[in-house]
């Protein structure tokens, strides 16, 4: 179907030159010399694009433009003047003009305008599509590599951006292709974590920071020196953050953005109680039992936060005002906002927000959540409309106002998935679908990875036979029984507590208000 383009402008016969080129481009023109006749002819046509003179006798352009605004709100306007002031362009963008060209134009400027307001979209998805094509080779050869874990986490964050990017392709086989590459990319990251974590648990200048680490490397050293923001958002993947960061980049200036690794199991009981305490959990339970939970006890297990970070306070000697608060209902999120005057006294904040793990919950037990969440790319819109909407950027537009250091990151990341792997465990045996923990555990060692000892990879050891077994790459437990009702009751939901890189490998953003 050709382009159809509605021009109006005083001087319209003298334009006949542009649109002449135009219509041997292939583009169909109508064209006006007024803005009344202009808006009558947006009210019987369908128009793709409108070029609209700013300076008409009766109608000027700016008021044909609010018109030709409330007939047709979405349709794509040029705005044309001989004007340079500055009060006249803020009107015409303030109006919602997709473009401004001053005249005297040329039709090389008109095309490209055209080009740019119409075939953004095919050409950017195009460029995409060809570009990933050349990449997948490159990609598909360093993952045969012996990559470190810098190079896993840059590799990592390269798929995210592709994948990004291939969103807005309408071509199903370079996803399909693009899906592929993520699973062996996953599926040699594991192969990778099984042969190396343990190793990272001692101290060593070559171990990745990591959950227990985190704070110690990159918060604890300005602690006391200046007021400090730091904002957990539970369960925030990579691709996640990277939807987010605009929205970010409006209030703060984006210092310093990397990632870590959480730890095993990627679990809020685990990686969070890790992150606030400095200490891996075997750690806190020989240090601290009162502030540890075991998986058989009964209550929350994520309980002692505050106090945890406390005693990670207290051993690098910070003896600082601490405020901490969780949040997970919507009203003590706006309570915060309006106890942020007593909240910029402390020497360093912790808010918690609880959402986006709420919402792959949510996504596993409510089919209304499920149809709003259907894949990747409608999971980080959801994220994304949270965030716009929610009282966490109010208050990050407070904390931004006060120019105050900002730490925003997370304890780990979340998985699809779609493949389920037997398990069988007595009725001691935890529920997490990822990992299981256990004295009596039967599984194939082919499909997960394997702890026999806990304290190998620094957490507690219940009984002498516990041990943790991991799901990795996208599969998930299910038991003998009620097999297939679970198989398909879990299949493509979003799970924590496994290896995968969507799970291990999460972001940390330090920043400042603008």
């Amino acid at each position: 179907m050709d382009t159809r383009i509605l021009w109006a402008d005083d001087e319209i016969d003298l334009l006949k030159p542009h649109i002449l080129f135009l219509e041997q481009k292939g583009y169909k023109v109508d064209t006006i010399n007024n803005g009344s006749d202009a808006v009558d002819l947006v009210k019987e046509n369908n128009y793709d694009i409108i070029f609209l003179d700013e300076n008409m006798p009766g109608l000027s352009g700016l008021e044909t433009l609010a018109r030709i605004k409330a007939i047709k709100q979405s349709i794509p306007i040029i705005m044309i003047t001989k004007s340079e002031e500055e009060h006249i362009m803020e009107e015409a963008i303030g109006g919602q003009i997709s473009d401004y060209l001053i005249k005297p134009v040329n039709p090389n400027q008109i095309l490209l305008s055209l080009k740019k307001n119409l075939k953004t979209k095919d050409l950017v998805s195009q460029k995409n599509t060809t570009d990933y094509q050349i990449q997948f080779r490159q990609i598909g050869m360093r993952l045969n590599d012996r990559l470190d874990y810098d190079e896993w986490s840059d590799i990592y964050s390269e798929l995210v951006d592709w994948e990004i990017k291939l969103e807005e392709a309408d071509d199903d086989s370079m996803k399909d292709i693009f899906d592929m590459q993520k699973r062996e990319a996953n599926t040699q990251f594991c192969k990778f974590i099984d042969d190396n974590y343990r190793d990272w648990l001692d101290p060593k200048e070559d171990s990745p920071i990591m959950s227990h680490t985190l704070l110690e490397k990159k918060v604890m050293p300005l602690i006391g020196k200046e007021p400090i923001f730091l904002i957990v958002i539970d369960n925030l993947r990579v691709d996640q953050w990277k939807v987010l960061k605009p929205l970010f980049a409006e209030y703060f200036n984006i210092e310093q953005e990397e990632q870590f690794y959480s730890i095993l199991p990627t679990a809020t009981h685990y990686a969070r109680n890790a992150l606030f305490a400095g200490l891996m959990p075997s750690e806190i339970e020989k240090k601290h039992p009162q502030l540890w939970s075991n998986e058989s006890d009964e209550g929350g297990k994520n309980m002692h936060e505050s106090d945890l970070f406390k005693t990670n306070l207290k051993r690098h000697h910070k003896d600082v005002r601490m405020g901490y608060h969780k949040i997970i209902k919507q009203d003590f999120a706006k309570k915060m906002v309006e106890k942020f005057n007593d909240l910029v006294k402390n020497d360093i904040t912790v808010l918690v927000y609880n959402f986006v793990d709420m919402l792959s919950h949510a996504r596993t037990e409510m089919d209304v959540i499920k149809e709003l969440a259907d894949d990747e790319a409608a999971y980080r819109s959801l994220t994304k409309t949270w965030f716009e909407h929610s009282p966490l950027k109010d208050m990050l537009k407070k904390i931004a106002a006060k120019k105050i250091k900002t730490f925003v990151t997370t304890d780990h990341g979340t998985i699809k998935v779609d493949t389920p792997v037997k398990i069988v465990g007595d009725k001691s045996t935890n529920t997490n679908l990822r990992y299981k923990v256990g004295k009596a555990l039967n599984f194939d060692e082919k499909d997960v990875i394997v702890s026999s000892d806990p304290k190998d990879i620094k957490l507690p050891k219940e009984n002498v036979s516990s041990k943790f077994v991991f799901a990795k790459e996208n599969d998930f437990f299910a038991y003998p029984n009620n097999y297939n009702y679970y198989a398909n009751y879990y299949k493509n939901t979003f799970q924590h507590g496994g290896v995968s890189l969507e799970e291990m490998i999460i972001p940390f953003i330090e920043m400042r208000g603008k």
